[in-house]
């Protein structure tokens, strides 16, 4: 089956991607980057997706951004045009499917193709924007906020209303305790905003909307 893209509509560069491009399948938990691993190929999302992390020397996690089909990492670009390290970890969300673009062909399509030069563009613009929204939850929301707009923003990735989740997967990619989240998890509860189960959390479907009047 022909590989699509919602960004490239250019045949020759379609064909380009196919034909140099290899394609990678990873399980829901599996890891894609791992922090340090040198970045030899661009990946690019085919089905699936993918979440992107900041973690340190102690392994705490921070949450940046989810990429989906049609998307790449801005980070893994950055690593591929400076040959150095991967400062993040990227971890299937689902199972996944990433076509990984040589370094080389990277170079080459970005002089040689228009619409390569835009993709990337428009890739370090979002991921930039993302990356300022994740500054700004940890600078100035309280952690409920937070919470809240995690739960919105992974179903909507998922594309589902029940989240397959630990109270310590979340407090991770927060950056808080599992104490903090679950205490919270229950007062949304009370609320009646959500529903929880072993492992499990069922999200109201106008989650979303109260989330955004909330931040009215």
């Amino acid at each position: 089956m022909p590989i699509e893209l919602p960004l490239i509509t250019d045949p020759v560069l379609l064909e380009e991607i196919e034909k140099n491009g290899k394609i990678q399948e990873f399980e829901p938990g599996q890891a894609i980057i791992e922090p340090g691993q040198y970045v030899k190929m661009v990946p690019i999302i085919l089905e699936g997706s993918v979440k992107v992390m900041r973690t340190d020397e102690e392994g705490h996690e921070l949450l940046l951004y989810y990429i989906e089909g049609g998307d790449t990492c801005a980070v893994s670009l950055t690593c591929c045009s400076t040959s150095s390290p991967s400062d993040i970890k990227a971890v299937a969300e689902e199972r996944t499917r990433v076509l990984g673009v040589p370094v080389r062909k990277h170079e080459e399509w970005t002089n040689e193709f228009r619409q390569w030069k835009d993709f990337v563009a428009m890739t370090y613009q979002k991921r930039f924007q993302e990356m300022l929204r994740a500054i700004d939850d940890v600078a100035f929301r309280k952690m409920d906020e937070r919470l809240l707009r995690y739960l919105v923003v992974k179903s909507k990735q998922l594309k589902t209303l029940e989240l397959t989740v630990t109270h310590q997967e979340i407090a991770s990619e927060l950056g808080t305790s599992r104490e903090v989240v679950s205490r919270l998890l229950k007062q949304l509860e009370n609320r009646k905003l959500v529903e929880l189960e072993r492992n499990k959390i069922f999200v109201r479907d106008d989650l979303e909307q109260f989330l955004e009047n909330l931040s009215r």
